[in-house]
C-alpha cells in the first residue's frame, strides 16, 4: 500500500530552520507531483510548495524565498527546507502526492502530518 510518512517537525524559535522529510513508498516520481501543505487551527489546509515530475517548483507567496522543496528520486524522499521561520509558520505540515492513474484521473493522497511550532 502506498504511504507518505513525514518527519522533521519540531519546536523552534523564530529565525531558526527546520528540514522536513517525506519518505514515500509505492509512488512513481515520474508520474506524481509531490507537494507540501499546511493546516492552521480551525482553517482549511493551504498550499505551501510543490515539485513536478520535471523538477519545476512552485511556492506560496508567504514562503517564497524562505522555503525550498526538493526531492531525491533514487531514495523516493521529498524535502522541505524551511529557513527564517516565523511564528505564522506554526502549523501541521502535510506531504502530498498527486498522481495520474491508469484511468487518467489525477488523485491526491496525504501523509499523516508533522507539527511545526515557531515561538517568538
Amino acid at each position: 500500500q502506498a504511504q507518505l510518512v513525514e518527519s522533521g517537525g519540531g519546536s523552534v524559535q523564530a529565525g531558526a530552520s527546520l528540514k522536513l522529510s517525506c519518505a514515500t513508498s509505492g509512488y512513481n516520481f515520474n508520474i506524481c507531483r509531490m507537494g507540501w501543505w499546511r493546516k492552521f487551527p480551525e482553517k482549511e489546509r493551504e498550499f505551501v510548495s510543490q515539485i513536478s515530475t520535471d523538477d519545476s517548483t512552485t511556492y506560496a507567496d508567504s514562503v517564497k524565498g524562505r522555503f525550498t522543496i526538493s526531492r531525491d528520486v533514487a531514495q523516493k524522499v521529498v524535502y522541505l527546507q524551511m529557513n527564517d521561520l516565523k511564528t505564522e509558520d506554526t502549523a501541521i505540515y502535510y506531504c502530498s502526492a498527486t498522481c495520474i492513474g491508469v484511468d487518467s484521473v489525477r488523485r491526491r493522497t496525504w501523509g499523516q502530518g508533522t507539527q511545526v511550532t515557531v515561538s517568538s
